[in-house]
């Protein structure tokens, strides 16, 4: 029994350790994500990404030319983002299609606990009404799940969807935590201004599921 409770354990163990794994560029970059940074849901996913997404200065190599989209970095004049979340890395970018559509990219990373919250919380803040739902981000290969917040003041609608990525299954925060958050405004239709994000986000992310 001792035998068998050992081999499951190194089981457990070891698909920890391969999915931790960083492959390269030719066969991507695995991680786990999930919708809330404090406990495990029913939305869990592992992702596999074209780029090295895991905490470390590497997160600004994200390209500025992502299929269609041409970003560009937007300087860091909010300084209460480093004064009160204190990011390990922190990148803003803005980026925009040959149609004109735009859309904001955030990333920040960090082992802090304090270094997160629900970015609706801002707007909250702010004055703006949200509403938040799970939203399904289909790649082309299976598909994993953001969270949506709509945010709406006087004329402005914002659609935002974010998410957690953890090196592995253990979630461990001395290895460091990636929220990744896009930002667009409404376009035609909420619809519409989904799939924007989620052609910008299939550009990033080649596969996901339960496991890879």
């Amino acid at each position: 029994m001792l035998a068998l409770a050992l081999a499951v354990m190194l089981g457990l163990f070891g698909r920890d350790v391969i999915q931790s794994r960083v492959f390269g560029q030719e066969r991507g970059y695995t991680f786990l994500t999930d919708i809330d940074r404090w406990r495990k849901t029913q939305r869990e996913r592992v992702v596999r990404a074209r780029y090295d997404l895991s905490l470390g200065p590497q997160l600004h190599d994200l390209p500025l030319e992502i299929g269609e989209w041409k970003g560009e970095d937007v300087p860091q004049d909010n300084i209460e983002v480093q004064i009160l979340l204190e990011p390990e890395e922190y990148v803003y970018r803005r980026y925009r299609r040959a149609d004109g559509k735009i859309l904001w990219l955030s990333i920040i990373g960090s082992r802090q606990s304090k270094s997160f919250h629900p970015p609706q919380i801002c707007y909250d803040a702010a004055g703006w009404a949200t509403e938040i739902a799970s939203e399904e981000v289909r790649l082309d290969k299976g598909a994993f799940y953001a969270l949506k917040v709509g945010a709406k003041k006087d004329a402005w609608t914002h659609i935002v969807l974010y998410f957690f990525l953890y090196p592995d299954y253990l979630r461990d925060q001395s290895k460091g935590v990636v929220l990744f958050k896009v930002t667009a405004p409404l376009g035609v239709s909420e619809e519409e201004t989904l799939e924007l994000e989620k052609d910008f986000l299939r550009q990033i992310f080649l596969e996901a599921g339960e496991h890879l």
